[in-house]
């Protein structure tokens, strides 16, 4: 089906930011704010990071799109738009209402200079704003699983500590082997999604693990 992936979505929302003025370019605010906050803050502290089900998502500005020239017809856009790119676990609606729950600050910045937006002020609007916006994704492909995203962390988790694992293990006994199993299974957790797990949103291996939701290392 369009916009689908199994159980993971597509989701390509164009949302129409208001014309500039004598003293704004609505267009140049949005982008300007988007740029800060890629510079102010790292993957992990996103603020998407704290959307549940996030694979990855994009933001930027789109100003007019490009043309080819001939034979394409030359075509210009009436405004620019603020486009939003999420790949995710789950059905569209349940997951804008989450993340309204747990990134509106960033949501009311990011669309404030967008048409319509005035209105927003609820999980359901936002969720409805979005669908309004949204254009059919027609050949979505999902690049991993379509797992939830817990299950995905934690598969990244016990990847890394698995390999740290083996390598420490190399020339042991069967018994050392067998007791450092013991206690590996007892750190680890490995059927507890809540931790420890690999942070969302971290890229490197500095800082990755969560623990609990609450620990890191």
């Amino acid at each position: 089906m369009p916009n689908e992936s199994g159980r993971a979505y597509g989701l390509t929302a164009l949302c129409p930011i208001k014309l500039s003025d004598a003293k704004h370019s609505y267009a140049s605010l949005t982008r300007a704010y988007l740029q800060q906050l890629q510079e102010s803050s790292s993957d992990d502290k996103s603020p998407m990071a704290r959307v549940p089900n996030t694979y990855l998502c994009r933001f930027f500005v789109l100003n007019n799109v490009n043309y080819q020239g001939k034979p394409a017809v030359l075509d210009s856009l009436k405004s620019p738009y603020l486009v939003f790119i999420g790949e995710l676990f789950g059905d569209r609606d349940t997951y804008l209402r989450g993340m309204w729950d747990h990134a509106e600050a960033f949501i009311r910045q990011a669309w404030q200079h967008c048409v319509g937006f005035d209105g927003v002020d609820s999980r359901d609007y936002f969720a409805s704003y979005i669908e309004r916006c949204q254009v059919e994704t027609t050949l979505y492909f999902n690049g991993s699983t379509d797992d939830p995203l817990a299950e995905q962390l934690k598969a990244l988790y016990m990847k890394q500590e698995f390999s740290k694992f083996a390598f420490a293990s190399s020339g042991k006994s069967p018994h050392e082997l067998q007791r450092d199993f013991k206690e590996f299974v007892e750190r680890t957790r490995p059927s507890d999604l809540t931790g420890p797990t690999w942070r969302p949103g971290a890229a490197t291996l500095a800082n990755v693990v969560v623990d609990d939701g609450n620990e890191k290392r």
